[in-house]
């Protein structure tokens, strides 16, 4: 608890103290990683991006009455987004076999935890699993966040086999390492999809963002996609990936009197605040979820709309009537599963390769920098100040095979 406290006074001077030398996080050497069931599996990891979660807790942004905390334990070595490849299998393991590329489905559901399948997992729904705090696994939802389930900012990964999903020989590790955030951001619209030929506001353009217009264009390519980005960086991303227009997240009445001009709808005007739209978008995939955001998004939805909230901030006060006025609908997405689409069921991130292989999609250009782990300073620096640095995806591509050093 210190080092939160002494991180964030010297935060107040510097934002570099979230990865100084007082920081929670820090480069350590570690035991190899331990194998908790027989079928289980470890992978050297190739590659593994950077979330915006794993930042949000370098930098503590959040807050301790979050209830999320029942349902992670310590410590942890962070890094979910992984590419590797099999390097050591459990007596038990059957499905996979060293030498297999592979990318980290890294929900820690009731199978990975030796349990029969809850309700949810039965249904392919891992990620609203009941069963994140038991089994033979520490509590967690997703590897990173489970004492014993060590994530990717280290050589070596362990999962259970069920997690790691082969990658097809035509999918470079680039692309691949993309899988994730890909199918956080298809989960959100298959299950809130746009209506034919309707309109769709994204809400911020980093890297979920960025991949959400990607896939609009896709699967909804009659569908008028609108954006709103930070930085000119982001702008000129989402215009390549198929945004009809962005807009820039300040002013913010600006955006509210843009998107009344671009889907005709009329602006009614309160004696002071912010106005709201009669008519207006008809879903809003909101990938920042701050007070900020969600206050602008109720007034630019449309009568009966949807918000769809796919980002995590901390809360405030903001004015909502809109919510009840307009019967809109506000719709958590989190993370992915077993997904449907074209009246098929498979795993996400085996859409995203069937989407790769079809050539339906290459949302590589939103990989902007690599890091060594040992630049893991430089690396999470790079994140909070993405603007001056132009980044959206960065990630770890050289880890020490000598040892089993990783970021704690």
């Amino acid at each position: 608890m210190w080092r939160l406290a002494a991180t964030k006074l010297l935060s107040a001077v510097s934002p570099r103290a979230f990865v100084g030398p007082l920081a929670p996080i820090r480069l350590r050497e570690i035991p190899a990683p331990a194998l908790p069931a027989p079928d289980w599996a470890v992978a050297r990891t190739r590659l593994c991006g950077l979330c915006g979660s794993d930042s949000k807790q370098v930098f503590m942004n959040g807050a301790f009455d979050n209830p999320m905390t029942a349902m992670i334990s310590w410590p942890q070595v962070l890094g979910h987004e992984v590419v590797g490849v099999i390097d050591e299998v459990g007596p038990g393991v059957t499905q996979r076999a060293i030498g297999q590329r592979v990318v980290l489905n890294p929900w820690l559901s009731c199978a990975t935890r030796g349990l029969p399948l809850c309700d949810w997992c039965e249904e392919g729904d891992f990620a609203q699993c009941l069963n994140f705090a038991r089994g033979h696994a520490a509590p967690g939802i997703h590897s990173g966040n489970s004492a014993t389930a060590t994530g990717g900012f280290a050589p070596r990964v362990p999962a259970h086999e069920s997690q790691w999903i082969p990658i097809p020989d035509e999918v470079s590790d680039d692309a691949a390492v993309l899988a994730d955030p890909f199918s956080v951001s298809l989960h959100a619209i298959l299950r809130t999809p746009p209506p034919p030929g309707g309109t769709a506001l994204v809400y911020g353009a980093g890297t979920l963002g960025l991949l959400a217009i990607a896939i609009l264009r896709a699967i909804h390519p009659h569908v008028r996609v609108f954006a709103v980005a930070r930085f000119d960086h982001q702008a000129r991303l989402a215009e390549k990936l198929g945004a009809e227009r962005v807009l820039r997240h300040q002013p913010t009445l600006s955006i509210i009197e843009s998107v009344a001009e671009l889907c005709g709808a009329e602006i009614a005007t309160p004696w002071r605040g912010l106005p709201m739209l009669l008519g207006g978008a008809d879903v809003v995939y909101d990938t920042v979820s701050s007070p900020e955001t969600f206050e602008v998004g109720l007034r630019v939805a449309g009568i009966r709309a949807s918000i769809v909230a796919l980002g995590v901030e901390p809360p405030r006060r903001f004015e909502w009537t809109p919510l009840y006025f307009k019967e809109l609908s506000v719709v958590g997405s989190n993370g992915f599963g077993i997904e449907e689409y074209e009246n098929r069921r498979q795993h996400a991130m085996e859409w995203y390769f069937e989407f790769l292989r079809a050539k339906r999609i290459d949302v590589t250009p939103i990989i902007t920098h690599r890091y060594p782990l040992a630049r893991y300073r430089d690396a999470f620096m790079t994140c909070y100040a993405q603007g001056e640095h132009g980044a959206v995806k960065v990630l770890f591509d050289r880890f020490n095979d000598d040892d089993e050093e990783s970021l704690r």
